[in-house]
């Protein structure tokens, strides 16, 4: 998605040209009012009619990178300063590009060639190179202030100086300073619109929101003709979505808002182009708004040609709305061969490893014939999951996307771990494990570091019982000692996923998640032992489920639980031969429930 910011770096830097400055005027003028179609065809008609003028190629090359065309982008300022060698403004361009693609070095020595030979009163390349500082993907605002103050000392009656301060200050959360720079730009304008949004803006920072759509809202009342305020409008809602704490609904109507602003937005902009439709698409996915997504795709996936970003959005569709996950990997594989590198987002990469997951992970698997489908019995017969070292390998990879996704930008990782829930709830016990996994290794996160651990575990125990079960013959035994191997393996690691819930000493990870994570911790021991002549690991684990539950007091809540340990306790005393210890588990089954069949049989059997 362009950066939203871009779109602010486009207002008129004052007079760079002069041969032919109505129509760069006009230009200028479809650029401040983001109707970036109508100020194209105005700047490539200028480009062809005056090839000589470098000044052209300048802003034609910004409204490619308002349409995320960097290359492109760097293609028409290098024409610039072929056909204009004076116009070094063309080489602040170009710094820009470097900027896009992280390239500070050779971004600042174009910076230097722009500024080499200014004049007393040349400040335009000091604006721009603010500007660009405080657009780039990594903004360095400190940066931009040096370059703005110079233009600001040569110029002090160009509206676009204060704006661009005000937009630096506002980056350094400089709350005051940056609304006395947009005060400085209404001194010069008072009706200038940027600055008044730009106040607006800074309440939203503060993460004032709704106090920041009122005064958005009040810009649109006085202006309804100025397009920005609507997309700053739709920005807003999108920002406030993400409010932690945001329940399902909020954030449907939030985001929902914010579609409805930006579809006023296009329609004030009075901007048809595909390259705008591509824009709506970029905001959608970002604030997540897949229905409407859907119905935009369709549209695109017309012109295929037009944009690579054409295959995220369909790849996006195919994954959230259809779950064809094969069609969700092959359209974004499609997109990471067709689109730039440096156009890639994380989110990409993400779409792009859960494609790769859910596409070779093995579904629920379904009970075997003559199996109890009502039953909820962990250990009972079902159909193995089927993986094969291919599905295995391709998981890696895309958890190794994920993983490059979330280094990206550490916000995905709460929508990782929404994702693995989704998994886990649709029963795809194995995308949802190595979600909650890799989720697992962020331990700097404690947001959702005992959540992951605790389904991570939970998630591989069900997956290692169904392994156990499908080892064993319906009579219940063992017939195939790899499966049943691979079952203890993958039970194990339930046990060392759930060890980070019992080890903490995080008090609200405990009250959520304890009691559950001793019980599937011993069950996995229970699973994995060879119950004909068993170890007895389990034994201490189900003890230490006894002595928290009765130490909380919640005997009642997880009388169910109680019951397993004691049982399972007395059975393996009962088969050790310790009749004494048998009695005494068995007995506090039949206090807990005297209709307990299993216990009075062994009962009887001991008298």
């Amino acid at each position: 998605m362009t950066n939203s910011k871009l779109l602010f770096s486009l207002l008129l830097a004052g007079s760079v040209g002069t041969v032919s400055a109505q129509s760069l005027k006009d230009a200028r003028a479809a650029i401040e009012a983001e109707n970036y179609g109508k100020a194209k065809t105005i700047l490539q008609q200028l480009v062809t009619k005056q090839p000589k003028n470098g000044d052209n190629y300048f802003y034609l090359g910004q409204v490619y990178l308002v349409n995320d065309r960097a290359d492109s982008a760097a293609a028409i300022f290098n024409q610039g300063l072929t056909n204009d060698p004076k116009a070094t403004i063309n080489n602040v361009g170009l710094g820009y590009v470097d900027l896009l693609k992280k390239d500070k070095a050779n971004a600042e020595s174009k910076f230097a060639l722009a500024t080499a030979k200014l004049g007393k009163k040349d400040y335009e390349p000091l604006l721009e190179i603010g500007r660009a500082y405080i657009n780039t993907p990594e903004p360095d605002y400190a940066k931009a202030l040096e370059y703005l103050t110079q233009a600001k000392a040569k110029n002090t009656k160009d509206i676009a100086i204060p704006l661009a301060l005000g937009d630096a200050y506002r980056g350094l959360r400089e709350g005051s300073l940056a609304y006395t720079s947009y005060g400085d730009a209404m001194d010069i304008d008072q009706n200038s619109v940027k600055a008044k949004v730009g106040q607006a803006i800074i309440v939203r920072g503060a993460q004032a929101y709704d106090e920041a759509v009122t005064q958005l809202e009040a810009i649109t009342a006085e202006t309804p003709t100025y397009a920005p305020t609507y997309r700053e409008l739709a920005e807003t809602y999108y920002q406030w979505s993400k409010m932690p704490g945001t329940t399902d609904e909020k954030y449907v109507e939030l985001n929902k808002k914010g579609v409805e602003q930006y579809k006023k937005y296009l329609e004030v902009a009075g901007d048809n182009t595909l390259e705008a439709k591509i824009r709506y698409a970029d905001f959608l996915v970002y604030s997540r708004q897949y229905d409407e997504l859907k119905t935009v795709s369709e549209e695109l996936a017309k012109n295929p040609s037009v944009d690579p970003k054409i295959y995220r959005y369909l790849g996006y569709i195919a994954f959230q709305k259809s779950k064809d996950y094969p069609k969700a990997l092959e359209y974004l594989n499609q997109m990471f061969s067709k689109m730039e590198k440096d156009r890639v987002i994380p989110l990409d990469y993400m779409y792009l490893g859960m494609a790769q997951i859910a596409a070779n992970s093995p579904k629920p698997a379904a009970p075997a014939a003559g199996a109890d489908s009502t039953a909820t019995d962990s250990t009972a017969t079902v159909a193995a999951p089927v993986l094969t070292p291919e599905n295995t390998a391709n998981i890696q990879k895309g958890i190794a996307d994920i993983k490059k996704a979330i280094d990206g930008d550490k916000e995905l990782l709460g929508e990782v771990a929404e994702l693995a829930f989704a998994k886990y709830q649709e029963q795809e016990l194995q995308t949802a494990a190595s979600l909650f996994e890799l989720v697992g290794q962020y331990k700097d996160n404690p947001t959702y570091l005992y959540d992951a651990n605790y389904y991570a575990g939970e998630a591989y125990f069900q997956i290692g019982s169904k392994e156990e079960a499908a080892s064993k013959n319906e009579e219940g035994a063992i017939v195939d000692q790899a499966q049943k191997d691979k079952a203890i393996a993958t039970l194990n690691k339930a046990i060392g996923f759930l060890n980070v819930i019992e080890t903490t000493d995080n008090k609200e990870a405990q009250d959520k998640y304890l009691v559950n994570a001793l019980y599937y911790k011993a069950f996995s021991a229970l699973t994995a032992d060879n119950l004909e002549s068993p170890k007895g690991d389990f034994v201490p684990m189900f003890q230490k489920l006894i002595d928290t539950i009765n130490q909380r007091g919640s005997q009642e809540k997880n009388k169910s639980y109680l019951v397993d340990a004691y049982t399972y306790i007395g059975l393996y005393h009962y088969m050790k031969q310790d009749v004494a210890k048998a009695k005494q588990n068995l007995q506090k089954v039949l206090e807990l429930d005297p209709t307990n069949e299993g216990a009075k049989a062994y009962m009887d059997a001991m008298k």
